[in-house]
């Protein structure tokens, strides 16, 4: 029996996650009991997904530092722990946002380099003077998955990086409320600020927020701002290197120059088993 492609195993993940996701916010929207099963499901398929892609880049673990140095800074290794800190730690529905954001878009990608070209044989090239072929439905369909994908990437990096940030919000008012544990939400911080110094789009949506914050309080007294203000001291501090830039302290905060961090559409190693993410 010929072993299964790993690139297959890592979409079969993104699709698990994708699917199970719907569901899981399906029921949030309507305001049902979050279906655990469903969403430790979600998470199964993504920490799936994730072994592969670490596995082909790191490959099999090591216990040196060169290879943990190698993995702690790899985001496909950071966003594997937080998939499996989801996966154990008590549900938080929100958090499932951005890994389906990432699952929709491999699922997408995938389909159409891997799933529509085996429906759409190759045609023979036409004769001279022959009118020009037109597409099949499957082409235009792959077609219009590509412009989609391309055209939608940056918004959907945004709308994560966004994410994140609500995520942190909920964890700490769930401390607040007593409905979550005080590990997660700074577990939850502590992995954004990863993504603040290994993605533009994080920084981006870190800087508009504090901008936002700082304009808020800035009309009100002055307890409230040194209160806004320790906070960011104590944030930007933490770790020993520090956060918030010039461009959050004012000025207009540092857009993202170009696609990257582990969500990028393109499967960057499609041919060797699996994408990025």
């Amino acid at each position: 029996m010929a072993p299964v492609d790993p690139h297959y195993l890592w979409a079969f993940g993104h699709g698990i996650m994708l699917l199970s996701a719907a569901y899981v916010l399906l029921q949030t929207v309507f305001f049902r009991p979050t279906p655990t099963k469903t969403y430790k499901l979600a998470y199964t398929g993504a920490l799936l997904s994730y072994s592969i892609v670490v596995y082909k880049s790191l490959g099999r673990p090591q216990v040196n530092q060169a290879w943990l140095r190698r993995a702690l800074v790899d985001e496909n290794v950071q966003y594997a722990i937080l998939a499996l800190y989801w996966w154990v730690a008590k549900p938080v529905n929100v958090s499932i946002l951005p890994f389906a954001t990432f699952s929709l878009f491999h699922c997408l990608t995938f389909l159409r380099t891997n799933i529509i070209p085996k429906f759409v044989p190759a045609q023979p090239p036409a004769a001279q003077g022959a009118a020009p072929r037109q597409p099949a439905l499957l082409e235009n369909i792959s077609r219009k998955i590509q412009l989609w994908v391309k055209s939608n990437y940056d918004v959907a990096m945004r709308f994560v990086a966004y994410c994140e940030l609500l995520i942190c919000v909920r964890l700490i008012l769930g401390v607040l409320t007593f409905r979550s544990s005080f590990i997660a939400p700074l577990f939850m911080v502590h992995f954004v600020r990863l993504r603040y110094h290994a993605s533009p789009f994080t920084r981006s949506a870190v800087g508009n927020v504090v901008i936002y914050i700082n304009n808020f309080v800035s009309s009100k007294p002055a307890a409230v701002q040194n209160v806004w203000s320790t906070i960011k001291r104590v944030i930007s501090s933490w770790g020993g290197v520090p956060l918030f830039g010039p461009g959050t302290q004012g000025q207009g905060a540092t857009q993202p120059q170009q696609a990257a961090g582990p969500g990028a559409a393109g499967q960057t190693a499609a041919g060797s088993g699996a994408g990025r993410r």
